[in-house]
């Protein structure tokens, strides 16, 4: 920071005080197990969380899921396949609202609907085709399970083969109506998807004013998606004016940095400092009135005793 810049905001300071990881939507859970029933990737020995595929445009991919029901009665499920994409805490989330345009829309399970016999599992195989004209990259999904009042759903990472790209942005970074905290957006600019780690730093006139080493966020960003994150700050500077830097990284070289500027002023105590210097100044204009003018009393006085002169001569 110049010692250029730093003047006018030092004088706005000084004039201040002069005056002054996946949730899916609609009750919708990932990976749940009520002991009534549950979905879960076929293969039982390798205790698989979720689906893993790879292939290159117009690949036939394939596995199967199995819905376990070990209860006393029979349960009918639905399966289907949705896109995936971030919640607006940066989670991995499920976009189940029957409109999927990518991996989800890619989907072909061998039965929409099961009906699984007490204290027994089905196991339901699926394909994936890879449209020709796929992108390369990473293109998230899940199988949704729905029946007996809820639903739950296994993820699926799909990549498509070809040339992969580690890119991200940090943008509108600005301090909240409260100044404690710090809002800024991330943006996937790749196809791949992102667990970023974030470092944060904030130099003010008086020093340096916050310094968090690179940490990770609880964030699984996705191509194309942007999220809006929160940093908190409770101990924010009550004076200064200071240069916020946010730097993100992420695998593959992904690396961005988004800057702020934010002045702190404690409007409160400028308030009352302000007050303070007002009934001063009154109270002078006040002292200089009476002693300009004499004050209606010491005119009545020198009137009573110039009456009192004239009569008695």
């Amino acid at each position: 920071m110049s010692t250029s810049s730093l003047l006018p905001r030092a004088a706005v300071v000084l004039l201040a005080l002069v005056g002054s990881l996946f949730a899916l939507p609609g009750g919708v859970s990932y990976g749940a197990d009520s002991g009534d029933w549950s979905l879960a990737p076929a293969g039982g020995a390798d205790g698989r969380p979720y689906f893993y595929l790879e292939g290159a445009p117009g690949a036939v991919l394939k596995d199967t899921v199995t819905v376990t029901n070990p209860g006393d009665a029979p349960r009918t499920v639905e399966l289907r396949g949705a896109d995936a994409g971030n919640g607006a805490d940066g989670a991995f989330a499920v976009e189940d609202d029957g409109k999927s345009k990518d991996g989800g829309a890619w989907i072909r399970l061998a039965e929409r609907k099961v009906t699984v016999p007490p204290r027994t599992r089905a196991e339901v195989p699926f394909t994936v085709t890879v449209p020709e004209g796929a992108t390369p990259g990473d293109h998230p999904a899940a199988i949704v399970a729905s029946g007996a009042g809820r639903s739950t759903g296994v993820r699926l990472h799909l990549r498509v083969g070809g040339p992969s790209l580690s890119a991200l942005t940090v943008e509108r970074v600005r301090l909240a109506d409260d100044g404690r905290r710090i809002r800024y957006d991330l943006v996937n600019r790749g196809n791949t998807v992102l667990a970023p780690k974030l470092a944060v730093r904030a130099d003010g006139l008086f020093g340096t004013a916050l310094k968090r080493a690179p940490r990770a966020l609880p964030v699984e960003l996705l191509p194309g998606r942007r999220v809006t994150l929160t940093e908190p700050w409770p101990d924010a500077p009550a004076l200064d004016s200071v240069d916020v830097r946010l730097t993100v990284t992420a695998a593959g070289g992904a690396r961005d940095t988004g800057l702020a500027s934010a002045t702190f002023v404690p409007w409160g105590a400028v308030a009352g400092a302000v007050g303070g210097l007002v009934a001063v100044a009154a109270g002078g204009r006040w002292l200089r009135g009476r002693r300009r003018g004499g004050g209606p009393g010491e005119a009545e006085q020198r009137q009573t005793q110039g009456e009192l002169t004239g009569a008695a001569t």
